[in-house]
């Protein structure tokens, strides 16, 4: 054996039983973060599988349901109104060709009657309430409910008034910033450093690189929330790519990568919330909670609780 070669095996056999030990008892180098809330059942775009997204309606159905956190998007009128709407263009939701930005708030067109639901297909939504709604509404309506509001853009005022207005209702510690754009994400954390985050794309990507080489363990997190698509969904509900042999590839890879109970149950000890996304089937809710996921992310907050009831969970 060559001297590099006597030295280096022990040294990364000792390595590899360190990461092992630590990854399952990450408490001992790390203090977990206690969280205000857990997000066992979330509502994406407040629920809109069984009223139409993003209403005041869909929350008040999901709050019913006992959701522990709402999943919205966040939207600048012309005007500087915070409204809660998934799209930018309004053509998907209202039928009118214009970007929220063109309008005021008193001019935005009311939502179709019927919207399908992205994450099951051929399924349409339907409510009585067709409004766009004001974040600032929805925090005054539920000044206590965990709302995690998305940034897709870099948009500073967006980003600034959004975290005005969660410093105004006192709730930074249970409105959450995500989104998928490191750049975005640094403005938002810059704007309002008190409320929690999600990872974003390339910061989860980092995550899982870390997990296979055996750092995570000895690496700082500072986010608290994991919201990941979970890989099993793919070419089901969920299809990422036009081509099938591409997300049936991509399906196989990231189920490979990111199903790790292992990963999870360090994330949960290090106080790092992990909720799937977008389930929508009893069999999916199994698979998720089965990995020991905090939670998981539906159109069908009625269908989840029942799930979670019947099972004991709250």
């Amino acid at each position: 054996m060559s001297p590099l070669l006597y030295y280096a095996v022990p040294a990364l056999g000792s390595y590899v039983m360190l990461s092992i030990f630590f990854l399952r008892r990450p408490r001992l180098l790390h203090t977990p973060w206690a969280p205000a809330f857990r997000a066992r059942l979330v509502a994406h775009r407040g629920g809109s599988g069984e009223k139409l997204e993003n209403t005041m309606e869909a929350v008040e159905n999901s709050v019913a349901q006992r959701a522990n956190l709402l999943e919205l998007d966040c939207q600048l009128t012309r005007d500087g109104v915070v409204v809660v709407s998934h799209d930018d263009n309004l053509s998907r939701q209202s039928g009118v060709d214009k970007d929220v930005g063109s309008l005021d708030f008193e001019e935005l067109p009311l939502y179709k009657e019927e919207l399908e639901i992205y994450f099951s297909p051929g399924h349409f939504a339907h409510g009585s309430d067709r409004h766009m709604v004001r974040l600032e509404d929805m925090f005054q309506r539920f000044p206590r409910m965990p709302m995690s509001v998305e940034v897709k853009v870099e948009n500073d005022k967006l980003i600034q008034e959004i975290a005005r207005l969660v410093r105004r209702f006192d709730r930074s510690e249970i409105t959450i910033w995500a989104s998928e754009k490191n750049s975005v994400m640094k403005k938002c954390k810059a704007a309002n450093p008190e409320m929690p985050r999600s990872f974003t794309i390339s910061r989860g990507i980092w995550l899982i690189l870390l997990y296979y080489l055996g750092l995570l363990p000895f690496i700082p997190i500072p986010e608290k929330f994991l919201m990941c698509f979970m890989p099993t969904i793919i070419n089901r509900t969920y299809f990422p790519f036009s081509c099938s042999g591409l997300n049936q590839l991509v399906a196989v890879v990231t189920k490979w990568l990111i199903m790790r109970k292992s990963l999870i149950q360090h994330l949960e000890q290090r106080g790092v919330q992990v909720v799937f996304w977008c389930l929508n089937e009893e069999s999916d809710f199994e698979v998720a909670y089965s990995l020991g996921a905090t939670g998981v992310m539906t159109d069908y907050p009625t269908a989840l609780r029942r799930y979670l009831d019947n099972h004991g969970a709250s």
